[in-house]
Formats: C-alpha cells, sequence, structure tokens
C-alpha cells in the first residue's frame, strides 16, 4: 500500500492497492475510486463488534475496498474542514475520539473502549465510549481543525481544553482536572474541567472542534421568523 495526504484544510487521503489488498473504511467515507477497484460492504468481527461501533457512533457496518487485475487508487475524506493523519498501529494502540477512524489497512482492529473514570465520561467531551485502534498497519483519522502532535516524556503533563484532543496513545494517562478556582472557571472561557494527559506517549490536539466550528456558524444561519 502506498499513499498521499493531499489538500490544506478540506483534505484526502490517496490510497494505491495491490491487486489483491484491501482497504476498510468507516462507511461514507470513500470520495472516489478507480474502476477496477471493489466495493463491498461487511459487518467487521460479528454482530456484536458491529453494534458496540455503532454505540460510538460509527456505522454498523464497515466499506472495503479491493483492487482486481493490477493496482487502484481509493480516496477518502472528512465530514468537516480538518486533518487527516496516518498512525502506525504496528508500533502501539491507539485512542481516538469517537468517529475520529477513517479507514485503515485490513490487518488494523477497530474497537471500542470505555472511560475509566468519571470525571473523564461526564466532562471529558469525548463521552463514555472511544474508539481503539490496535493489530498492525497504517490507519488514518481525521478531525475538525489543524492537528499539533506532542511526545510528551514520561510524567509530562499537557492540560487541554475539553473536546480539543484527537487521539492519544495507550501509555497515555487520560484524566479530567478542575480549570482552578471558581472565578477562572466562570469566566476564563473554559469551563470547570480541564483534560490532562499524561507522559508517556504521543497525543494528537486539535485547534478547534465540531461543537466550536457549529457554534460560529449558529449566528450566520437562515432563521425562522414565524
Amino acid at each position: 500500500m502506498k499513499y498521499t495526504i493531499t489538500g490544506d484544510n478540506l483534505q484526502f487521503v490517496n490510497i494505491q492497492i495491490e491487486s489483491g489488498e484491501t482497504i476498510k473504511a468507516t462507511a461514507g467515507a470513500m470520495r472516489y475510486m478507480t474502476g477496477n477497484v471493489n466495493m463491498d460492504t461487511k459487518m467487521e468481527g460479528g454482530f456484536m463488534k458491529g453494534l458496540k461501533r455503532a454505540v460510538s457512533g460509527e456505522s454498523l457496518f464497515l466499506a472495503k475496498f479491493r483492487a482486481e487485475g493490477g493496482s487502484g487508487i481509493v480516496g477518502f475524506g472528512g465530514d468537516a474542514p480538518g486533518k487527516i493523519m496516518d498512525l502506525d498501529i504496528g508500533k502501539g494502540t491507539w485512542l481516538v475520539q469517537k468517529t475520529g477512524y477513517l479507514c485503515s489497512e485490513e490487518s488494523v482492529d477497530l474497537d471500542i473502549a470505555f472511560q475509566k473514570k468519571l470525571g473523564s465520561i461526564f466532562f471529558g467531551g469525548e463521552g463514555l465510549i472511544i474508539e481503539k485502534l490496535s493489530g498492525s498497519g497504517i490507519a488514518f483519522i481525521g478531525a475538525c481543525g489543524d492537528f499539533n502532535v506532542v511526545d510528551l516524556k514520561p510524567g509530562e503533563q499537557y492540560k487541554v481544553s475539553t473536546g480539543n484532543v484527537v487521539a492519544w496513545q495507550e501509555s497515555v494517562k487520560y484524566d479530567i482536572t478542575a480549570t482552578g478556582s471558581i472565578k477562572t472557571s466562570l469566566f476564563g472561557g473554559e469551563g470547570f474541567f480541564m483534560t490532562t494527559l499524561t507522559g508517556p506517549g504521543k497525543i494528537i490536539l486539535q485547534s478547534m472542534t465540531l461543537g466550536h466550528l457549529a457554534m460560529a456558524l449558529y449566528p450566520y444561519l437562515p432563521k425562522d421568523n414565524s
């Protein structure tokens, strides 16, 4: 498999697959494919795994793309202005915000994980369920805004505005802490809680969330005067 990521804030991942190779993707992520690529949908991992994906916000089914009679190309894209990033899952498991998974090699296992602490569930911006990418191969994730990748040293901490964490390696400790004093919480603009990430491991942060984008656009949407 060969690939390029093109574009600026509305990116494509363009994947070249050889005859017999398979790429799997979340339903609706495909933007184009060459004529010799066949697409099929399957309930990857059986009904229970498909049901878990549905609970996390993904489709019950995954789309599969396979080239026949030579190499073919498939392009995938996200649903909002933002970035696409490749992750080498063979180097370690990643946890990703729900609906962050875009596509991957067939050897990547897509599952869901549950937040372990009540604070993370209610105040972390991602809810109870997050996506877990394990196994081997390359996976592609997408999210709103621009990305910043930080490689945390052991014990190093980043405090991040709620919802701005796209993904983190399994070795990173994820928790929720108070912003500060009541005055800071009320008037600082960040709310009462922040996400705390403690190394070692890589984290991926986004400059804008879908919620922030929706709120920024809301004043300009047509209103029903009636």
